[in-house]
């Protein structure tokens, strides 16, 4: 995918989130998200709209500091907040749109560029978010099958490289998922201090299979067990949907 591409979804999905959010109102649960409600929905993603714009805008080689952090989060009355959050939105849309292709900003994933990791980011951050305010509303609009495939390769290749985070196994087990929908397929070996994938179908104690959009839900504990289908030891996936849980540094 290239830059505008993911603009382009960070665009798409924040009106999405947006506009769900608006019709389940501001009090309404989250159901992909036990703990909150719409209002914490919304006040987070347009608190990270801000932070990731700001590190583009300012081309800083360090994070943003706690203080900078909880400006950039603090939230206005309910009355003002579904305004303060097209701001952010649309702050972040300018600041990608705006951004020097060799900009160097900090960035905690790799990726073949900082402006490349931050469009990335923010619209696989937007995506699923605006599936969790749809899932407030009752409704659902499926992920592109590209954006879906991109995101699974950037939790698998990105998030999950990184050789620290709960999700191990002594012994080792592995889990291949497949899009059936589009024919990709990964491995991940989990083992007892870190996570190993690989692109491609391999010999797996656990087998998830089913679109790609429901497979990049599934990995990002968004789907429903009805929506997949699971072949092997499904120990695997329910260690996967207890210890896979994804922090930003």
């Amino acid at each position: 995918m290239e830059i505008s591409d993911y603009v382009d979804a960070i665009e798409r999905s924040g009106t999405a989130l947006l506009t769900a959010a608006r019709d389940a109102g501001l009090d309404a649960p989250v159901p992909t998200c036990a703990e909150w409600l719409v209002r914490d929905l919304v006040g987070h993603q347009g608190g990270v709209h801000r932070w990731a714009a700001w590190h583009v805008t300012t081309g800083s080689e360090a994070v943003a500091t706690g203080e900078q952090t909880a400006r950039l989060f603090a939230t206005p009355p309910d009355a003002a907040l579904f305004d303060w959050f097209v701001a952010g939105h649309r702050a972040l849309i300018g600041a990608l749109d705006g951004a020097d292709p060799d900009l160097h900003c900090w960035t905690f994933l790799p990726a073949p560029s900082p402006l490349a990791f931050w469009a990335r980011r923010q619209a696989h951050e937007t995506t699923i978010h605006s599936r969790d305010a749809e899932a407030a509303a009752k409704r659902a609009t499926p992920v592109p099958r590209t954006l879906a495939v991109d995101g699974i390769d950037e939790l698998l290749f990105g998030f999950l490289a990184r050789p620290r985070g709960r999700l191990v196994a002594d012994p080792p087990v592995s889990l291949a998922i497949v899009a059936d929908d589009t024919g990709d397929a990964w491995t991940i070996r989990i083992e007892r201090d870190r996570r190993c994938s690989t692109r491609g179908l391999e010999l797996a104690d656990c087998t998830v299979s089913g679109t790609a959009d429901a497979m990049y839900r599934t990995l990002w504990n968004r789907a429903e067990l009805d929506e997949i289908t699971v072949r092997g030891n499904d120990y695997v996936l329910n260690l996967w949907r207890e210890k896979a849980t994804i922090t930003w540094s």
